[in-house]
């Protein structure tokens, strides 16, 4: 389940918005005291004169020029062509209050100039940590990206915050790790391989070497036993590389009858099938073939490890799920190793070659169940032994 965090997440294009948003109101209050800053300012208006009768004699467009001590005053041109000087001598000023000083911009195209030049100064300041902090984390995913591209699988970016930039940076780490894993996971199953190979042909190089012209019966089933287990490994070794392809086509998916494939199995290998649902059957979307190996591993695993005691496979559905369950009575697995028995090639402590057995069987239960969106694992069974667990989903993911 996702946190809550996650959930809530701030998307990235609210957080620009938002600063947009807060760059305007900004902008809103700056010029607003530049308005009051410069509202003395008054622009061109027409001036008319009149005589006692209402008559015009004298009109003018002037712009009012504010004389320091003497207040404002303008010209007015009369219709006789002369020209008179009206004067609005200044306010009385209060005790303290100075004589007022001229706006910040000059008059004109020249104060536009500055208004626009303050303007475009605001925006430049304002918006220059909000870009680069965005440039700055796309900058250092391209670097991770470009590292990992060049051959360190190893690098990581950094995956803090909840919006889209952090979403894509953890997913490159968890596309690179798991790139990594498998490429690890692959040098490990051909080193291993090479070594899992020399031990059956060493042998059957032996027993061809003591080969007598009639051969004795067990000479001769001791080298039929190495073929068979040379091929189970190369078989089971070439499964596990298609698994691991994820693009690779692993089989049409259709509708599995699970009770009737493990009847049959159980029949094969001598185990006891327990159906919880009576007469019912499970169904679950698959490749029957696969699904077949699966449970053929868990069924031989088992029956290795419990050195003919009883096996029993329990079939159920958990809500819409299917539970496969093969238990043994066998010595069991240490809680600390539960895991590491799902790795290819490897084997409990004490186990023995002669047991059977190449060490991919789990490994290949485990690719089986994760491409059909499902899982396994291993749990104690009461009483003694180990049970292994498979769950599949009963409907298409």
């Amino acid at each position: 389940m996702q946190s809550w965090r996650e959930h809530w997440r701030f998307p990235l294009y609210l957080r620009i918005w938002l600063a947009v948003v807060a760059a305007v109101a900004v902008l809103t209050v700056f010029f607003g005291w530049l308005w009051q800053a410069n509202r003395d300012q008054t622009p061109p208006r027409q001036v008319i004169i009149r005589n006692d009768a209402g008559d015009v004699i004298g009109q003018s467009m002037v712009v009012p020029t504010r004389i320091p001590g003497q207040g404002i005053e303008f010209d007015v041109q009369l219709n006789d062509g002369k020209t008179v000087t009206v004067q609005f001598p200044p306010r009385p000023r209060r005790a303290g209050e100075g004589p007022p000083g001229p706006g910040p911009f000059p008059r004109g195209p020249a104060g536009l100039l500055w208004l626009l030049g303050v303007v475009a100064l605001a925006v430049i300041v304002g918006s220059y940590p909000i870009v680069r902090r965005l440039t700055q984390r796309l900058e250092i995913l391209r670097g991770g990206v470009e590292r990992w591209g060049e051959g360190d699988l190893s690098a990581r970016v950094d995956d803090d915050g909840h919006d889209e930039v952090a979403f894509l940076a953890q997913r490159f780490n968890h596309a690179a790790e798991r790139v990594e894993t498998l490429i690890k996971t692959h040098k490990s199953l051909l080193a291993n391989a090479s070594h899992e190979l020399r031990s059956p042909l060493a042998r059957i190089r032996m027993g061809l070497e003591l080969m007598t012209p009639e051969p004795a019966a067990a000479a001769r089933d001791e080298i039929l036993r190495n073929l068979a287990e040379l091929d189970q490994l190369i078989d089971e070794i070439l499964l596990a590389s298609r698994l691991d392809a994820r693009a690779t086509d692993i089989g049409t998916f259709e509708q599995v009858d699970l009770t009737g494939l493990l009847a049959e199995e159980c029949a094969r290998s001598g185990a006891e099938l327990d159906t919880v649902a009576q007469g019912a059957s499970v169904v679950v979307p698959g490749v029957a073939r696969l699904l077949r190996r699966a449970v053929r591993n868990l069924l031989d695993n088992a029956r290795r490890y419990s050195h003919g005691g009883p096996v029993t496979v329990q079939v159920l559905r958990e809500g819409g799920d299917a539970l496969v369950r093969v238990c043994d009575r066998g010595p069991g697995v240490p809680r600390e190793e539960r895991e590491r028995i799902f790795e290819p090639f490897y084997r409990l402590a004490g186990a023995s070659e002669r047991e059977g057995g190449v060490g991919l069987g789990l490994a290949l239960v485990r690719s089986i169940a994760l491409r059909h969106r499902g899982s396994v694992h291993c749990e104690d069974q009461a009483g003694g032994g180990a049970c292994f667990v498979l769950r599949l989903p009963c409907h298409q993911m």
